[in-house]
């Protein structure tokens, strides 16, 4: 079985905690492990011999390469990046394409980010689930609901049969009356948005519904090259594919769709409300993340990522403190979120994108401080790391060893430096930073000059293959 996990998405909903260069998905929002990590495990759980494919995008390649190689090591089956995002149906496609050498192979397809408490569940569904997908079947798993929602869309299931029901329709996000109305009736889950079927049966019924699709997702799968860790398709080909979702592409036309009814504690963790709701909460219904003091506060979420919230006499709130934002928002509203964030992109900030900390290939930097001319901030580069060879046009730096040994290329010089030692980088000299040892290497930059955005840099060589 190939487990094959779709990493992305920007997870707008999830705003401050999460932005378009670091989502959710990357984030320990419920446990200690990111929602990636506890999937990457949901899939090598499975059996013994399970392996995991990821497929990402450009902006997050890396630190999808990263936890996959954290965690799944050997039975990592790569990476395949998408070179502009063209919905799940397509991704899919270029999974079962994957599969050349076992064109028969289970496909379990999961999103990166959502919850599931009940493994030992999750595990039995699919076992039901891979009988029918042997036989030809394409099984999605349908969450028993546990309330009238309305944020899901619903999938009406016929008679049981050897744990399987046959999809008798897919069922657009209901409004309040319907859902109710559908809670009583019974026969109705939510639509999870996770599938298992043989790679073949896939391609045959997007042959047969969609084939400009499928034709598309060949026609760039064929011009593929390897890159590192990384699969690169063919970008003008997969840009002339059509967007479309697996549901409307392939589930809700096929003949041959069938649904695992699943009750496993699941949430896709599409807004704080639901995130909330699926955490452990206090005797007066609050979930408290990090330094946080209440008095009187009740049905609320509170999550601080350093400083202390100290909230009073507030009921249903969300309140999430980052290094940059702080958000209060009513609980009721917390779909408008992305009301938010669209505010902070037209006035051209960097919010929306960028946390303080901002990951790299190579380890992390975060802004200090910033002023006229000036610019500060910390910089951590992984054991046998190194940057980028590269000079700038239009500022200078210099750089301090707090934790650590820095091997430094300055024009014609090489430096070794340890901690409490500094060297200057002057404007226009090429240079380049490793950390040569077995801890994280940390240290201090001052950037002085008159332009400090971060495209003032031209790389001659990367060992990352980056533009």
């Amino acid at each position: 079985m190939l487990a094959v996990i779709l990493s992305g998405g920007s997870g707008t909903r999830l705003w401050p905690l999460s932005r378009e260069a670091f989502p959710k998905q990357f984030l320990p929002v419920v446990t200690e492990d990111s929602l990636l990590s506890e999937t990457i495990h949901r899939g090598l759980d499975l059996d013994g011999e399970a392996r995991v494919l990821a497929i990402t995008n450009e902006d997050h390649r890396f630190v999808v390469a990263a936890q996959l190689q954290a965690q799944a090591r050997e039975r990592t089956a790569g990476i395949i990046l998408e070179p502009v995002g063209r919905n799940t149906a397509p991704a899919i496609a270029l999974a079962a394409l994957s599969a050349e050498q076992d064109p028969q192979e289970l496909l379990l397809v999961m999103p990166s980010d959502h919850v599931l408490k009940n493994i030992d569940a999750f595990r039995e569904a699919v076992n039901k689930g891979a009988q029918a997908a042997r036989s030809g079947k394409l099984v999605t798993f349908g969450i028993v609901p546990s309330a009238p929602h309305t944020g899901y869309g619903y999938i009406k299931a016929g008679t049981p049969q050897d744990g399987c029901a046959e999809v008798t329709a897919f069922v657009e996000k209901p409004d309040e009356a319907t859902a109710e109305r559908y809670l009583v009736e019974g026969g109705y889950l939510w639509n999870s948005g996770m599938f298992l079927f043989r790679a073949d049966r896939y391609l045959e019924e997007l042959a047969k519904h969609r084939p400009e699709m499928l034709e598309a997702c060949k026609a760039a799968w064929s011009e593929k090259q390897a890159d590192l860790d990384f699969t690169r398709v063919g970008k003008a080909a997969f840009e002339a594919c059509p967007d479309d979702s697996i549901d409307y592409a392939v589930m809700e036309s096929t003949q041959d769709a069938v649904v695992v009814p699943l009750d496993a504690g699941w949430s896709d963790v599409g807004s704080w409300s639901a995130l909330w709701e699926i955490q452990p909460q206090d005797a007066d219904g609050n979930v408290c993340r990090g330094d946080v003091i209440t008095e009187d506060v009740s049905g609320s979420y509170l999550h601080s990522e350093g400083r202390l919230i100290a909230a009073l006499g507030v009921s249903d709130h969300v309140i999430v403190e980052t290094d940059d934002v702080v958000l209060v928002a009513d609980r009721a509203r917390v779909q408008d979120v992305k009301k938010l964030v669209a505010k902070v992109k037209a006035q051209g900030r960097l919010e929306h994108r960028f946390h303080k900390k901002v990951h790299r290939p190579w380890g992390t930097y975060e802004g200090v401080a910033m002023g006229e001319r000036f610019q500060v901030k910390r910089i951590m580069v992984n054991p046998g790391a190194s940057l980028s060879l590269q000079k700038h046009h239009h500022r200078a730096e210099h750089w301090v060893v707090v934790k650590g040994t820095a091997s430094v290329n300055r024009g014609e010089e090489t430096l070794l430096l340890t901690e409490d030692q500094s060297t200057y980088i002057p404007l226009g000299v090429t240079h380049r930073l490793t950390n040569p040892g077995v801890i994280p290497l940390e240290l201090i930059e001052v950037q002085t000059g008159s332009y400090l955005g971060e495209d003032d840099i031209v790389r001659f060589e990367d060992t990352y293959n980056r533009v």
